[in-house]
Parts: structure tokens; sequence; C-alpha cells
């Protein structure tokens, strides 16, 4: 049988966004590469263990000043998490790993990053994949729709009313639905407030629930909403857990380009969990 291990983390939180933070840099992680994914749906069940949307795993890295691994509560990894990065890029600068600016490897490619008290910036790499307006039938109801890829896949519905979405019960339903087919994707509600200003409410794949915020969700939604609502950079999302994060961008021959993510975020405490 073997032995219980001892495994130190951090917890942190980005408008409401929470994740563990597992540092592979300063200190070992003592369970094999094959254990992490039962490691990671193990810890952030919040009925049995701490608690979390994700894992962030922070490594070394030959391409940048680290890099990180995102794992969904599911067990499943992701390519990239915006309010994610924003918190790693918090605990590199405040445990010395890196100093502000920072070069952040991720399996979306290299981000930059900066940051000036508790408030991060993170330049995500350009959106991709974007689809405008088009229409998905869920169940007897179709919703017109835009996609776009900011480093994981969302599908965005503009709303007029945001508190009477079922985003749980529609949400789900657009991230298995056969356009979105084999990966599905993530699903952001929006509401248009003024010129600068937009609401979201988002579904996260691999969460497989409505969080508090999702960064790439808030980044996509503000992109589409340039687009398809005529908005302004820069644009204030205001999430669902009530805190605002700002999205930057240009748009240059038509495409969109020096993207950023910028908000608060802060290291909650730290732990050691039995496993």
């Amino acid at each position: 049988m073997s032995s219980v291990k001892e495994i130190r983390f951090t917890k942190c939180q980005a408008t409401g966004n929470d994740f563990i933070i597992l540092d592979r840099i300063t200190r070992p992680l003592p369970i094999a590469a094959k254990k992490l994914k039962d490691l990671v749906r193990t810890i952030c069940d919040r009925k049995w263990s701490v608690g979390a949307d994700g894992v962030l795993v922070l490594e070394k890295s030959k391409k940048a000043d680290f890099r990180f691994r995102i794992f969904n509560p599911d067990g499943t990894e992701a390519q990239m998490c915006g309010n994610g990065s924003r918190c790693v890029v918090l605990y590199a600068a405040r445990t010395k790993i890196a100093s502000s600016p920072m070069k952040v490897e991720t399996r979306a490619g290299i981000l930059d990053a900066s940051v000036h008290g508790d408030i991060v910036k993170v330049r995500l790499t350009d959106p991709k994949d974007i689809k405008w307006n088009f229409c998905v039938a869920v169940g007897s109801c179709p919703y017109m729709v835009s996609f776009v890829n900011t480093g994981v896949p969302h599908v965005v519905h503009f709303v007029n009313d945001l508190d009477k979405v079922d985003v749980k019960s529609v949400g789900a339903d657009m991230r298995y639905h056969e356009t979105f087919a084999p990966k599905g994707t993530n699903a952001d509600f929006v509401k248009v407030v003024d010129q600068h200003t937009i609401r979201v409410r988002t579904y996260e794949r691999g969460v497989e629930d409505e969080t508090l915020a999702c960064g790439t969700g808030v980044v996509a939604s503000a992109l589409i909403a340039a687009e398809s609502e005529k908005l302004k950079s820069p644009i204030t999302v205001i999430t669902q857990g009530g805190e605002k994060l700002t999205v930057h961008f240009e748009k240059r021959r038509g495409h969109f380009t020096d993207v950023f993510l910028e908000g608060r975020a802060a290291l909650v405490f730290e732990g050691t969990i039995s496993y």
C-alpha cells in the first residue's frame, strides 16, 4: 500500500473564478504524472475537498519565464484560461518566480503579462476561428450566436434580460450541441449596457456549470460585441460575481489583435492536502 502524500497548494481567485495552484517550480509534486488528473478531480470537489473551478500547475519553461497547465474539475486539460493566467502571474510575481513584465507559456501560446499591485494585465493570443451570426437550434428554440476561439472555444448569444437566462440548462445544450462536436464549446450570454460596457454569464466546459466569471469568455463576449453591437475598446465587463474586468483590443484589417484582459486577482490562502 502506498503512503499518504502531503501536497502543498495555494488557493487563488480572479473575479470569483477560483483555482488551486500547484507549484512544481519551487517544490516537487510528490505524485506520479499519471495520477495528476485523479488529484485534480479530488481536490476540486467542493463538498469533499478544497474546491475550485480548476487546477493550475506551474512548471519550468524553455520558451518563457515559466509555463502553466490548466486542468478542469473533471480532470480534462484545457489549452488556456484567462482568469487562471492572471492568478498564476500574480503568484509568480509574489513568489519571485518571475518579475513584471513577464512571459508565460501555455498550450495556446506565449502570453505577455504585467502586475501592478493586485491588478494583473495579460495579453492573450489573437482570437481565431470567428464565425458570425448563425443559428443554433436548442430544443424547439433558434438561437442566433457567434463563435470565437480566444484560447478555448466560445459561443456568444446576446439577450435582453440576462437575469432570466437559464444558463446551466441552455448553456449545457449549447456546450454539447452537434455544431460544436466533438470537443464542444463554452457558452456566453451577453447583455449590452452601453457603448463601453456589457454584462456576461458563462457556462464553462469542463466545469459543466455556470461560474462567477470566465476570462476567455469575457474576452470572447467583448470582441463579438465590438463587432456585432459596435462597442468600442476598452470594454468593461461586469461578471456574474459582480466584479469588473476590462478588455483592451485593436482591430486591424478586419482582425482583432493586441487583446488584453485586465482586472484584480488575489492569493487567498495556502494549505496542505493529504492524498
